[in-house]
């Protein structure tokens, strides 16, 4: 973040099943105890609230049903077994497999235009996701803050994504680039493994016609073996760290290195 900036801590809670109430309130424990000091969050307020994203559906349908009605959407019933299905090979990777069109024109699909909360009788068919179209052969290119310039092939390097979920939910996509935009976020530092994630996020930046942000990717932490850090790894956790006796000053002294 470049000096004299505001830093911004934003609670993205959309999983349901995976955020509770006591993960928020270690979040906020864990970060303080490490030494970040934010300006503007849940808990203290600030001028862009709310900052916890289950309390900002109103910008996110809003946002839906401005990419809908300029046509940048449209319905799609595939589940991810369907698509690897489709493309007959495993799942590679953490990042989603590029999807491979099936509903992109089917003429079943066309016309049905409702989210799930609008879909009222029980016997109705299960609501569709929304997919985001993107534009086959185009390279979205940007600089990277830490890994110099990036391009990726819409269509090769990713495909059509979900910007709407089944489940009446918005995708972490569209959540974060609403929210980016509303907060006036100039500067976004995150891990190597969302550089794919920020060629999506481009294409809505523009779709919405919003200013992007600067994007910097960060090398991912790993294991002895090279292997991603994950929960799996609990060991290695900031909370279980913290626990056998390690110090913030300590452990940003050993990750600098």
């Amino acid at each position: 973040m470049e000096q004299g900036g505001t830093l911004l801590l934003r609670n993205e809670d959309l999983d349901r099943q995976r955020c509770k109430p006591e993960f928020v309130a270690a979040m906020f424990e864990d970060l303080r105890w490490f030494g970040f000091a934010w300006a503007e969050g849940p808990d203290i307020g600030g001028l862009h609230a709310p900052y916890t994203q289950s309390e900002r559906m109103a910008h996110y349908r809003v946002a839906f049903e401005q990419l809908r009605a300029a046509g940048f959407l449209y319905p799609c019933t595939c589940s991810r077994q369907d698509v690897r299905r489709a493309l007959q090979a495993p799942h590679q990777g953490e990042d989603e497999p590029v999807y491979p069109g099936t509903c992109r024109n089917s003429s079943e699909l066309k016309g049905r235009t409702c989210l799930k909360s609008e879909l009222k009788t029980p016997n109705s068919e299960p609501a569709p996701s929304w997919r985001f179209r993107v534009p086959d052969g185009r390279a979205v290119q940007f600089r990277d803050g830490q890994l110099g310039p990036q391009s990726f092939e819409a269509g090769v390097d990713f495909g059509d994504f979900v910007v709407w979920r089944n489940d009446d939910l918005p995708a972490y996509q569209l959540a974060v680039v609403v929210d980016d935009a509303a907060m006036g976020i100039t500067e976004v530092v995150r891990g190597s493994d969302l550089l794919a994630s920020t060629a999506r996020q481009l294409l809505l930046y523009e779709a919405l016609s919003f200013a992007a942000p600067g994007f910097s990717h960060c090398p991912l932490m790993t294991d002895e073996h090279g292997v991603r850090l994950a929960k799996r790894h609990d060991a290695l956790s900031l909370r279980m760290l913290r626990e056998r006796g390690a110090s913030p000053a300590g452990l940003r002294s050993s990750w600098q290195r």
